[in-house]
């Protein structure tokens, strides 16, 4: 389903030299800030390389990570920082604020900005390879555990990495806690939008699909709740795909529950559950409109033509009908002027993020070769460069729409 899922732009970054000219004082501390420069380079281009994978992506990662952790490890055996952690400076975009960079002389901020990056590659990846004509079971277990990477990444960075820095995060940048916790939310019920699909095609009990559907319109609701003080000029787009998808689910889950309840010989509260589907379905349909003509960053997506979406809309109608039929004939049930209440817990297919953990230091990296950087001798680094240049914006490949076919992923 290509175009089915937002997704904001990469960050952009302004090349790193790692030219420490007189504090690397051995052949050995030299070779660390070219293989530095060198890996980041190629971690940078497997960003937007069409052909990389998660195991390239994996790779890529953990040979810039075993070498920048060699300048945030303490290396000396003490608690102290590393003499290395404030020596570079470093300049990221944020998602959601166009080309203003941010920049810390921290090597703890690349390393969660770069990582934080690599977060998005994965939900990148998982739109692409959801975007397929025809999405293999082998695919979409790849799609799905993505996309639980991605949410690993993301909290694992909020939890444990992000507090060490020392400057925190300014309001509305990708690094403060109301964007982490968004990022995470709709990984986790993106993950479980392919678990409901999968539900769908094997024709899986109708009580399980309600439950997750009211599960992910939830982690939805909660994702938008979540960025509601954001300024709505860098946030608005982003909300706007999120209500969508969270009345697009509430619309399954009202269906599934009406399957439901018919099935239980409760004629009249299925009609009523799928009188609220439609409704629910029809505010998608007009969230769909909206979304598409508000401006902000990121890719816009298309759920509305895609057959995943249109096929609700005919389930609803053609059960509604059914239930109104069957009521008609025998049941003659009243039907509630209030719709039932949803209290669907899944106790299957529910998406947990997968821990993340950095790779271990690089064997260059020892407290010999470590003590060989001297401070004292003053590095001619970014910071005494004149005033810096701007800093370009990824250019992203194209995602290409293919033939839809729906939700087959067996």
């Amino acid at each position: 389903m290509a175009h089915w899922f937002h997704r904001n732009p990469l960050k952009a970054t302004a090349p790193v030299s790692f030219n420490f000219y007189g504090v690397a004082g051995s052949p050995s501390a030299n070779k660390i800030c070219n293989d530095l420069r060198t890996n980041r380079a190629r971690l940078l281009e497997m960003f937007t390389d069409v052909t990389c994978n998660p195991e390239i992506m994996k790779n890529a990662t953990d040979a810039y990570f075993s070498l920048l952790q060699g300048f945030i490890t303490a290396l000396d055996g003490t608690t102290q920082e590393n003499k290395m952690r404030f020596i570079q400076n470093f300049r990221w975009t944020d998602t959601l604020q166009g080309n203003t960079p941010s920049a810390q002389q921290d090597a703890v901020f690349e390393l969660v900005s770069m990582a934080f990056n690599v977060a998005l590659w994965y939900t990148k990846f998982a739109s692409r390879l959801a975007g397929k004509e025809n999405v293999t079971e082998a695919e979409a277990k790849d799609v799905h555990r993505s996309l639980k990477v991605a949410a690993g990444i993301f909290k694992t960075l909020k939890e444990v990495h992000i507090p060490r820095l020392i400057t925190p995060a300014e309001k509305g940048r990708d690094l403060e806690p109301r964007a982490m916790d968004t990022y995470i939310i709709q990984c986790q019920a993106e993950a479980q939008e392919v678990t409901i699909a999968r539900a769908i095609e094997l024709k899986h009990n109708a009580t399980l699909i309600a439950a997750l559907a009211f599960e992910t319109a939830n982690f939805y609701q909660k994702a938008d709740h979540t960025l509601n003080t954001l300024e709505p000029e860098c946030s608005g787009k982003w909300r706007k795909y999120l209500e969508l998808k969270q009345h697009f689910y509430m619309a399954y889950a009202y269906c599934y529950n009406g399957q439901t309840l018919l099935a239980s010989d409760k004629c009249g509260e299925a009609i009523r559950s799928l009188q609220e589907a439609e409704k629910c379905y029809s505010r998608a349909e007009a969230l769909c409109k909206e979304y598409r003509q508000t401006k902000g960053p990121g890719s816009t997506a298309k759920p509305s033509e895609q057959l995943f979406f249109l096929k609700l809309g005919g389930l609803i109608k053609n059960t509604l009908e059914k239930c109104q039929r069957e009521n008609g004939f025998i049941y003659f049930h009243k039907v509630p002027a209030e719709a039932p209440e949803l209290e669907l817990k899944a106790s299957y297919g529910l998406a947990e993020p997968i821990a993340f953990e950095l790779p271990p230091l690089s064997e260059q990296c020892t407290p010999e070769v470590y003590a060989t950087f001297d401070l004292t001798k003053g590095a001619k680094n970014d910071k005494a460069k004149p005033k810096e240049a701007e800093v370009k914006p990824v250019k992203e490949p194209d995602l290409k729409p293919q033939k839809d076919t729906g939700c087959v992923i067996s």
